[in-house]
């Protein structure tokens, strides 16, 4: 890269981790009015000092470079140490409060939230001040819409261009769906999610929580996250009417933004007939019709609607890849635990803060996968894949199918580092499906009932770099790691 790059970019990261302590600022103030002033100093006052000089050095020279486009290569470099220098800064209120003094598990935990991940190493999560439960949060909500799209919404004011870098962010919706400015786009993103959060955190609020529960949850949910205020999650809240509100607003928050988007401006019509949206809704929908039935069959809920509210829950919970439980699964029957396994790695829609290969891939794959069965029938013919009535080409196909195979090579190498650990298959695989697909709980030893406290500090280490794999969806750290990406 050219050393005018390089600069830009130096620039662009100050400006990302400049709002990550902005929004730690935020939780200070947060510490003042619950009267927790003292340790919010402790844990935020570094940090937000840190913030202030990152943000002032970019004000004071910024005049002093031309307009910059970053290219395709800066991009990567750029969202991949995004994510990790804000992991890295997030972590500090955990490590100098001293609610977790190991920075080990502060990064563990800290990277979980802005992958959206929800697993956890706190043994007793109510222990945390709420000024330090509100930044957990916080760093959900950050990373579910993502950091470097709000990024994106001020680097004009930089003179910087931020297209490489949205589109180097592959979980985000397509670039040009919106708006010819890229800056607008990420403005109206954001102003859709935190409409949709600030609606969940009122309805929260009437169901009995108080501003500070609501707002975490919400958080939590819209970014398809998971962390929770209470050691047993939403389940301690034992409320029918906050299990729906959360069901519902998991649900939405696996939809594609875009799609979002076009039903407030009134356009039902696409929105109706888009293809993933429909598979996504009919996913959910029968495996929670299977596993409420099978759940009632089992004799573990005496009526229907009690099981149809447990199973829209959890499934909801882990197809969006949220996280959250009302429920210990792992006493569930087999084949209801059989549905769970499945969705993990499925993940919501392309364009949500959902994570997991998601739905538009796999019908994708489908389509493709029937094309080649129709050719071996007919060799003479000519088929191709169409989504939504468009032709694909066979660049975005192959696009699609290459990164489905290294997600399945990353499940693989990922499952053998564990288990040399010294840990059984179903947990050293569950482990990494449930960080790779950014959904938090698994099975077997990081069942919903545990937590991730109990691995050595280098699986830690390697679950994070994991967690930032899955949320980045592979090919944008890979790709930092080829020969290829440091040739001139």
């Amino acid at each position: 890269m050219a050393a005018v790059e390089i600069k830009a970019l130096a620039r662009s990261l100050a400006v990302l981790l400049a709002i990550v302590c902005a929004f730690m600022f935020v939780s200070a103030l947060a510490a003042v009015a619950i009267d927790e002033a003292r340790i919010g100093l402790k844990a935020f006052g570094i940090p937000s000092a840190l913030g202030l000089c990152l943000g002032l050095s970019v004000y004071l020279t910024r005049r002093k470079y031309g307009r910059t486009v970053l290219s395709p290569r800066a991009g990567y470099m750029f969202v991949t140490l995004g994510w990790a220098l804000s992991a890295g800064i997030g972590a500090l209120p955990f490590f100098l409060s001293g609610a977790i003094p190991s920075y080990v598990d502060a990064y563990f935990e800290t990277m979980s939230g802005f992958t959206t991940t929800g697993a956890t190493i706190l043994t007793n999560i109510e222990f945390l001040p709420r000024c330090l439960l509100l930044w957990r949060a916080a760093t959900h909500w950050l990373g579910g819409m993502g950091i470097v799209v709000l990024t994106v919404a001020i680097l004009p004011l930089l003179g910087i261009s931020g297209r490489a870098l949205m589109e180097a962010e592959a979980p985000g919706p397509s670039v040009d769906k919106f708006t010819p400015r890229l800056s607008q786009t990420a403005k109206i993103l954001w102003l859709v999610y935190l409409g949709l959060t600030l609606v969940q955190t009122v309805l929260l609020m009437f169901g009995g929580m108080d501003w500070l529960d609501a707002l975490t949850h919400s958080f939590a949910t819209m970014a398809t996250g998971g962390f929770s205020t209470k050691n047993l999650s939403v389940g301690a809240y034992n409320s029918a009417y906050i299990d729906w509100v959360v069901t519902i607003f998991m649900v939405l928050a696996g939809i594609n933004f875009s799609l979002h988007w076009k039903l407030l401006r009134g356009q039902f019509a696409p929105v109706f007939r888009d293809t993933e949206l429909r598979t996504y809704l009919a996913v959910f929908v029968v495996s929670t019709l299977l596993v409420s039935v099978n759940l009632l069959h089992g004799g573990l809920y005496t009526t229907f609607g009690q099981a149809l509210r447990y199973a829209a829950f959890q499934n909801s919970s882990i197809l969006t890849t949220t996280g959250f439980a009302t429920a210990d699964y792992l006493g569930w029957p087999a084949f209801s635990q059989t549905i769970l396994f499945v969705l993990m790695m499925i993940g919501g829609c392309a364009g949500s803060t959902a994570g997991g290969i998601k739905v538009g891939r796999i019908v994708t794959l489908f389509k493709m996968g029937f094309s080649e069965l129709k050719y071996l029938l007919n060799p003479r013919g000519i088929y191709g894949v169409y989504v939504d009535g468009r032709y694909l080409k066979k660049n975005v196909v192959y696009d699609i199918a290459a990164m489905v195979f290294l997600y399945a090579v990353s499940v693989v190498v990922s499952t053998l580092v564990i288990s040399f650990g010294g840990f059984d298959v179903m947990t050293s695989l569950s482990a990494t499906l449930a960080t790779l697909g950014n959904i938090g709980p698994g099975f077997s030893l990081v069942g919903p009932a545990f937590n991730y406290d109990f691995f050595p500090m280098w699986i830690k280490a390697w679950l994070s770099f994991i967690m930032m794999l899955g949320r980045l969806e592979i090919f944008t750290v890979l790709v930092i790691f080829t020969r290829a990406f440091w040739k001139k």
